[in-house]
């Protein structure tokens, strides 16, 4: 395992234990008697002018989701292009399996969380349980599975990446509102603009790449397109290399990595983890098909859905199991996979004007993500027993 995916796993995994801090943290804030300060806070509105006149003018909880979480899609696009340069994705027939698995996660959650909701005013949010958290799922199985081959954490993370890129491709089309071609050419632009920079980066400091990043992410916003996916795009234009050549993009990965699982994500979760539980109206929640719809497709699309895919890859002769690999740790790894807390509260935000549907679809995603995770243990811990003992020695009788 190369250096710089040993320090992705190890920041996942650590970061992932800031991320429940700061969610407990937002629930019990949220229930506090002072409750109206958390409302308050994330609510106030900052604003950014330039001669005088207001640029843009944002709450604080749209910053951080529509701004900071920009930086971590960021680092997303980087990972992305590092597993299709030097990575699993960049063999075909290694890359067929996550990328079926994927697939099959993203297509039974969002299939069983609109037999819930067809027809309803929940039916937007079908995009809501399809995805997977990686630093929770690797987090987890970091716990759970400590003597985990190293192929299985590869399979997960390749899992997860392809199911961001899924989920990515969601946003854009399906949770985008009116386009103005305007400012979606002028964004264009300004990611050529990047590609130009990258090319002669040799005579330029950081300084004019920084101006053209943040003019991107500008006309993206102004387009109507949401301002992650030039997150995204930056990444996947970075320049990347096969180890062990240095390159731009493994560069800013690791700088930029530590600061999205240990602050921006951290803060994602402070904004939009604090659900207010109301006991007169819990067992509304609890019933919404909403909820119950996501509960349904993280804890069992997700386990269904990537067990399936991976499986068909592979009758089909277009992959096979990583070496060390065994379909129990796959089974136990597509229930881990149902962790889908940070993007999917992400494209909760997008999915409901409504705030009351909102907090249906949160409670939704923090019982399945937590059903996830308590299923995937049983089931990993499970498959290693087997494991154990057929490695005790076996004692024969003289004679025998």
């Amino acid at each position: 395992m190369f250096t710089p995916l040993a320090a992705f796993l190890a920041a996942e995994a650590s970061g992932a234990i800031v991320l429940v801090g700061t969610t407990v943290i937002a629930m019990l804030w949220a229930n506090a008697p002072g409750v109206a300060s958390y409302q308050a806070l994330w609510q106030t509105e900052l604003a950014v002018r330039l001669g005088g006149q207001t640029v843009i003018s944002l709450d604080l909880r749209h910053w951080v989701n529509d701004g900071l979480m920009a930086l971590f899609f960021f680092v997303v696009g980087l990972e992305i292009k590092r597993e299709i340069v030097d990575g699993e994705l960049a063999d075909r027939r290694k890359a067929t399996l996550p990328v079926f698995a994927a697939l099959g996660g993203m297509a039974v959650p969002a299939v069983l969380y609109l037999a819930f909701n067809m027809g309803g005013s929940g039916m937007r949010g079908w995009g809501i349980p399809i995805a997977t958290d990686i630093a929770f799922a690797l987090g987890a199985l970091a716990l759970v599975a400590r003597g985990a081959p190293a192929a299985l954490r590869l399979f997960l993370l390749s899992v997860a990446i392809a199911d961001d890129v899924g989920s990515i491709v969601v946003i854009a089309f399906f949770y985008t509102n009116e386009v103005s071609l305007g400012a979606m050419a002028a964004a264009l632009a300004c990611l050529l603009g990047v590609v130009a920079l990258w090319r002669v980066k040799a005579f330029w400091s950081d300084a004019p790449m920084a101006v053209v990043m943040l003019g991107a992410w500008a006309a993206t916003y102004a387009s109507g397109i949401h301002p992650t996916i030039a997150g995204v795009a930056l990444g996947l234009l970075t320049p990347a290399a096969r180890a062990p050549n240095p390159s731009p993009a493994e560069r800013l990965e690791h700088t930029l990595h530590p600061w999205t699982s240990y602050v921006v994500i951290p803060l994602f979760a402070l904004a939009n983890a604090g659900i207010k539980i109301e006991m007169d109206g819990l067992a509304t929640v609890v019933s919404s098909p909403i909820t119950l719809g996501i509960v349904a497709g993280l804890a069992l699309g997700k386990l269904l859905g990537v067990s399936a895919g991976a499986y068909v890859a592979v009758r089909a002769g277009l992959g096979a199991l990583p070496t060390g690999v065994r379909w129990a740790h796959v089974v136990g790894v597509a229930a881990l996979a149902g962790i889908g807390f940070t993007v999917s509260l992400f494209i909760a935000g997008l999915s409901f004007a409504d705030d009351e549907l909102t907090r249906h679809a949160k409670v939704g995603i923090v019982a399945g993500s937590l059903a996830s995770a308590l299923l995937g243990t049983i089931l990993l811990r499970r498959s290693f027993v087997p494991e154990r003992r057929d490695a005790a020695p076996v004692r024969r009788r003289v004679g025998s």
